[in-house]
């Protein structure tokens, strides 16, 4: 029979395990920068091509508008923007004037503002849902072997969301009374890459974690199994995937008080370790 004293013995043979695997291995890989720019040059405009058709379906929309100024941008434009904002990775007043530089071409001109008050409007949340719904669709994703993760991005550049963790270790994932990180949980697909579901939160990873399973009811994917970090070793997350194979490494405090589907996760980690970090890294 099985006791907590179990999976404490073994996270320490695992944590000497995983120590001096990275040992053996730390080796120093240089980027061949040439090769990987060519890469990602060809991924680019290979999106793009497969991208557009999709854009198309996904702003097919009737929208009924009130009285007042019609708006500056169509959805398509509005969508297409945001997309290219993301991909460059540059700020709301860059991408306004890298607009404007090719306004020649395009047509579009629009200031910093515009841009930033896309993320807000309804009709483009709606479009992009849809076009995300819409890629899941044409790749194929439905029954997954998952991963999940949480982080949080820094409101300030006072802080590092990742030297704050290390600080205050599972503290920093739960709000503090100030607003210092935007939290965010993201499902992963192994097999395509694709993201599946994901949620944002100003409280914490918990919260964030949560409005990604409200997500998933709604996308539809099912999961086989699913990998999971430290921070969700606790029998409320494991409960919340259902049928589907649940990997994590147990907290150091991790006992068997629970469900019996989190009893059977850790007696796997206990009686099956190798196979479990193998599903795990």
């Amino acid at each position: 029979m099985m006791i907590n004293e179990d999976i404490r013995d073994r996270l320490k043979d695992v944590e000497e395990f995983l120590l001096n695997k990275y040992k053996e291995n730390k080796v120093e890989n240089k980027r061949d920068w040439r090769t990987y720019e060519q890469q990602l040059a060809n991924r680019i405009k290979g999106a793009i091509c497969n991208l557009e058709p999709l854009i198309n379906e996904a702003t097919n929309i009737k929208i009924h508008r009130g009285s007042g100024r019609p708006p500056a941008l169509d959805l398509k434009h509005s969508v297409i923007i945001l997309l290219l904002k993301e991909l460059i990775g540059e700020s709301n007043r860059k991408m306004a004037s890298m607009l404007a530089l090719f306004s020649l071409l395009s047509g579009i001109d629009v200031n910093n503002k515009k841009v930033e008050r896309l993320y807000s409007n309804y009709d483009v949340s709606m479009a992009i849902y849809n076009l995300h719904m819409l890629i899941l669709k044409t790749k194929e994703v439905k029954d997954i072997d998952a991963c999940g993760d949480g982080t949080g991005y820094s409101l300030t550049i006072k802080k590092h969301y990742a030297s704050e963790t290390q600080k205050r270790k599972d503290k920093a994932k739960e709000y503090s009374g100030t607003k210092a990180f935007v939290y965010s949980f993201k499902l992963l697909d192994l097999e395509s890459k694709m993201y599946v579901a994901f949620g944002m939160s100003l409280k914490s990873e918990k919260e964030a974690f949560g409005r990604a399973m409200e997500m998933l009811k709604h996308v539809d994917v099912e999961i086989d199994s699913v990998r999971l970090d430290k921070y969700y070793s606790l029998p409320s997350y494991v409960d919340r995937f259902g049928k589907a194979k649940v990997y994590v490494i147990p907290r150091k405090n991790a006992t068997l008080r629970g469900s019996w589907k989190w009893k059977d996760t850790m007696k796997e980690f206990v009686n099956n370790t190798i196979p479990s970090l193998n599903n795990i890294i």
